[in-house]
């Protein structure tokens, strides 16, 4: 979706898979005059210059964020209030900061209270992503066809119809939603999951009667699904855990209640119960297919360029 441009500067603050995604699709569409960018890394910093995603790379936030229109977050969560406080004072008044982190409450919380009155935030989490991290990770076409959520508070209209119009322009379908419905949508979607595939890889490297190489040479469609996941950016996935802790809590002891449930099916011999239940699923499944996020294509829908799992 072409979109013209919608912001006279756009400062990204971290140049990481979705930052560095986000400049080369803005630049690339012409989306910003200027794209202005941040990292903590003086070699990041070098590796974002020398890649071209942004007009301009600066050493520290504050001066990234300075005449900015849009500022994003593109730090892990942990690390949003401190660059909230260094960035405060330098913002434009009228402008709009936001984000992309994974969860939602704990970014209003951290962040909110350290931005002047004469700001909009306007939290947002495009659901995208691959298990790669770092600035050579991104790709311009990363958002075509998936969602970004906006988690707007107070009166922000205007700032929150320009920045729709932005991800939309970036190939994202957008839509609002509450902070804390977000937090437990996502802990069901991804969260959980993620969990779930790291202690499967978990329990694999822990079992030491499958040897190593077994593990590597025989990994099936599931398993080797399970790597792909488990290898998402650590620190990343730490704030998430830490940041929605009730959410993801809660799904989690759901997932635990089912699980007894298909453990005593499979102890008792109840096939009915287990043919129901992967009937069920794999109907969601196919609803998946059927909205385009993923294709029934073989290798899980991947081509060269794996799509990985969203945060």
């Amino acid at each position: 979706m072409a979109g013209g441009m919608i912001y006279d500067r756009v400062a990204l603050i971290g140049l990481g898979l979705i930052a560095g995604s986000m400049g080369l699709r803005i630049r690339r569409d012409g989306l910003a005059r200027e794209v202005v960018g941040t990292a903590r890394s003086a070699a990041t910093r070098e590796v974002a210059v020398s890649l071209g995603l942004c007009d301009r790379v600066t050493d520290t936030a504050a001066e990234a964020v300075r005449d900015a229109d849009l500022v994003v977050l593109c730090v892990p969560v942990g690390a949003m209030e401190d660059v909230a406080r260094q960035i405060a004072g330098h913002l434009k008044p009228g402008a709009t900061v936001s984000d992309v982190g994974s969860v939602k409450r704990a970014v209003l919380d951290a962040v909110g209270p350290h931005l002047p009155e004469t700001v909009d935030f306007v939290p947002s989490h495009p659901l995208a992503g691959t298990e790669h991290s770092g600035p050579t990770a991104g790709f311009p076409e990363l958002f075509e066809n998936r969602w970004c959520l906006l988690t707007p508070t107070g009166d922000s209209g205007p700032a929150t119809d320009r920045l729709t119009r932005l991800w939309q322009a970036m190939g994202a379908s957008v839509e609002t939603m509450d902070p804390d419905h977000h937090d437990l949508v996502l802990a069901v979607t991804s969260h959980a999951p993620h969990l779930i595939a790291y202690t499967m890889v978990g329990v694999a490297d822990d079992l030491r009667r499958v040897t190593d190489s077994e593990v590597i040479k025989y990994s099936a469609a599931g398993f080797r699904d399970f790597t792909r996941i488990a290898a998402s950016d650590p620190t990343m996935w730490r704030d998430v855990f830490l940041n929605n802790r009730d959410a993801t809590l809660e799904i989690l002891g759901r997932f635990t209640e089912e699980l007894f449930a298909l453990q005593r099916a499979i102890r008792t011999g109840d096939g009915d119960m287990l043919h129901d239940y992967f009937t069920r699923t794999r109907a969601i499944r196919r609803g998946i297919i059927e909205a385009g996020q993923d294709t029934a294509a073989p290798d899980f829908g991947r081509g060269k360029t794996p799509k990985g799992s969203a945060a």
